[in-house]
């Protein structure tokens, strides 16, 4: 136990989850049950142990730790256990997740020993409705197995610990026997190749739902090494095998599920719901009830005894087993029962055929297919070289001299003959390549030969996925029959294709503010596509979209296909140029449509005239024949008539006065004084007063309103 984490027991973090006591530990950190003051809810606190908080790699460490959280907190889903917080604590990263009221899917399996059918398919479908979501969050769990399957209280799945398998694979272990339940479980590609795959979640459901039927997983045993050596070169048994009696298709299920190619299995999660369902939908009572009992289980499989040679590379939590990179090279001697010197020199044993197939197994397992810790390597290369040292010795006491040499330096025993491939045909008195032979055989059968190789892999439109594109022998090419030499040395180089190469059209090629969509040609070939026809027949004039933009793309943005299909686009030609019509003393009506037909927009603004009636146009801010594009604004003035002005009454007032408010309307006053002006006050004015006159006349002259004072 960490007792620095223990140590959290009855401590309140951030001041706001009191924990409340250990739930569980694992190989990254441990698990409390917590009281979240704030909302009055249970929780469930995940806390990083504090060796790897504080080791070397805290940094990687601490990132998978939050990865952890956002690709827990990206999925909605009920089959989910929900990510609520994150933070850190005392230097200790902590995830906040939802308090789950029940016990995994293992402690149901030790409970009952095995499922009915009708049991099993409902863990299956809401385990697959969780991944189903996870799959379409982008998410891959990774580590899928009965440990991080929850049933709570009222039955039902609950996912959880999604990229702590990939956070704990930095993690060295010291005990093997730590790997075992999650190499049970690991998908073929994920051991080869380090892929982390949809199908390789489902490959791991299969496996957890054989376990579920037959009470025991398809492959066991004690040495984590042999375990994924076996899911990658065996195919899982199909499960009616050890379940007799069990319903056809939901054994069919089983095994699409755990197909040891990637390619044969569902797509992804939801595909593999679907199909289930359907398989649910045809199954009889009987089939429902199905149950393998206690007393018809057959006997698990025994455990194998280890390789003779014992692989010595540490092993992680979340890895399997050592695998080798693509480029390694892999070989071993074949032999029958040999005199073989220690590598002192000092002692000789006899190594028989058992013994040397157990040394085929170990290198095979722990050696020419996986890394070693240097020293494991080196003792290998010593007992091959051991063996081939008793080879040698052996035939030369054998032959008895000069023969005997020649075998071994010049005959037969100096080299390998490349066999032929199962699924070549060679024409009788023509060379035979290895060109188009299935890879994954061959190797096998050079394995065990002992040729040595050296893998790469290339795209290729020529050769299918998986098989070989070329073969050489130093320089020059081979065939079946070259020699590979064992005293130059000599290898093998293999180039095996990866398929045709596959290119996907940006999401987002048709919005013009993305970096794709700012030159959708260039975004093509930059995706990696060969085969690019700029369809300039079909390009169009657009308001919207600027000159240059993609309208159309055909396959659709988004889908995945091989780089040299051919991709149409249809671009835009921008704005049509459009010419200014003549719209000043036509109507606003009659401008507005003109502009409208054009796609130009009309800003309007009216002001008063003494010439023009209303609603004519008076001007336009774009001389008519200019060239303009659709879209461009165009400001348009628009005739609101002559202004006119209510005559005020100012009868009574002194005349300065009168006179001041008048022209305030722009009128013009006129004084009249018959009988002299001796008190300045107005009585009569002409405009009388309310009368509506206009401001000016046709002219622009002022309307004369008349005082007359006394």
């Amino acid at each position: 136990m960490n007792e620095d984490a223990n140590a959290l027991t009855g401590r309140t973090i951030e001041g706001r989850y009191r924990v409340v006591s250990r739930i569980a530990e694992g190989g990254m950190a441990t698990v409390y049950k917590a009281v979240d003051e704030r909302l009055g809810r249970d929780v469930a606190i995940k806390v990083m142990h504090t060796q790897l908080a504080q080791g070397p790699h805290r940094e990687q460490f601490v990132e998978r730790f939050r990865r952890e959280a956002r690709s827990a907190a990206a999925i909605a889903n009920p089959h989910i256990v929900q990510v609520y917080d994150t933070g850190e604590f005392d230097g200790l990263d902590y995830l906040v997740m939802e308090y789950v009221h029940g016990v995994n899917l293992r402690h149901e399996m030790n409970q009952r020993g095995t499922f009915d059918v009708r049991e099993t398919v409902r863990i299956l479908m809401e385990t697959l409705d969780g991944l189903a979501a996870a799959h379409r969050a982008g998410v891959v769990h990774r580590d899928i197995k009965p440990e991080n399957i929850l049933v709570n209280d009222r039955g039902h799945v609950q996912i959880t610990d999604f990229g702590l398998a990939k956070a704990a694979s930095q993690a060295t272990l010291s005990s093997t026997g730590m790997l075992l339940g999650t190499a049970a479980y690991l998908a073929p590609e994920m051991i080869e190749r380090n892929e982390a795959t949809p199908q390789g979640d489902l490959y791991s459901v299969g496996v957890m739902a054989w376990e579920m039927l037959a009470g025991h997983v398809p492959f066991v045993s004690d040495n984590p090494v042999t375990l994924v050596f076996k899911h990658v070169h065996e195919d899982v048994p199909v499960v009616s095998s050890v379940c007799p009696g069990i319903a056809p298709a939901v054994a069919a299920f089983v095994a699409h599920l755990t197909a040891r190619a990637v390619e044969a299995r569902p797509a992804d999660a939801s595909v593999a719901l679907d199909e289930l369902r359907r398989v649910a939908s045809g199954l009889s009572l009987e089939d429902w009830q199905y149950r393998l009992q206690t007393g018809d289980t057959p006997v698990a499989p025994p455990v194998p005894p280890a390789p003779a040679v014992a692989p010595t590379t540490p092993m992680t939590a979340g890895a399997t087993a050592p695998v080798a990179p693509a480029d390694s090279v892999t070989t071993a001697d074949p032999a029958a029962t040999l005199a073989v010197p220690h590598a002192d020199g000092q002692a000789t044993q006899a190594l028989g055929v058992d013994g040397l197939a157990a040394f085929k197994d170990g290198a095979g397992a722990a050696g020419g297919t996986g890394e070693g810790d240097g020293h494991g390597a080196a003792k290998r290369r010593r007992g091959g070289k051991a063996l081939v040292i008793g080879l040698v010795v052996a035939l030369v006491l054998a032959a008895g001299g000069g023969a005997g040499a020649w075998w071994y330096y010049l005959g037969p025993g100096s080299y390998w003959e490349l066999p032929k491939p199962d699924d070549v045909t060679c024409a009788e008195g023509q060379t035979c390549r290895l060109t188009d032979a299935d890879w994954h055989a061959y190797e096998s059968t050079l394995k065990v030969m002992g040729v040595p190789y050296h893998v790469t892999e290339e795209y290729s439109d020529d050769v299918a996925e998986g098989d070989v594109v070329t073969a050489k022998i130093g320089r020059d090419e081979a065939a079946v029959g070259s020699h590979v030499g064992k005293r130059q040395p000599q290898r093998l180089d293999v180039v095996v294709s990866k398929g045709v190469r596959m290119a996907t059209i940006p999401a987002d090629i048709l919005d013009p503010n993305s970096q794709a969509g700012k030159d959708p040609l260039a975004a093509l070939k930059d995706a990696g596509f060969d085969n690019v026809r700029h369809d300039e027949a079909n390009d169009q004039w657009s308001q919207t979209l600027p000159e240059g933009a993609a309208i159309a793309v055909s396959p659709d943005p988004g889908a995945t296909v091989k780089h040299n299909d051919e991709v149409t686009v249809t671009l835009s030609k921008g704005p049509m140029p459009v010419s200014m019509p003549d719209i000043v003393g036509r109507t606003k009506a009659e401008a507005q449509q003109a502009l409208d037909d054009l796609r130009l927009t009309a800003n309007f603004t009216e002001e008063f005239s003494d010439t023009a009636p209303a609603g004519q146009v008076l001007s336009a801010s774009v001389d008519k024949d200019t060239q303009l594009h659709w879209g461009d604004s165009v400001d348009v003035v628009v005739s609101k008539g002559p202004q006119m002005a209510t005559v005020p009454d100012v009868r009574g007032q002194q005349y300065d006065d009168a006179a001041k408010t008048l022209e305030a309307l722009g009128l013009k006053v006129q004084k009249s004084a018959p009988l002299g002006d001796l008190t300045h006050t107005v009585r009569l004015q002409d405009p009388g007063p309310g009368q509506q006159v206009r401001v000016r006349d046709a002219n622009g002259k002022p309307t004369v309103v008349t005082l007359t004072v006394v």
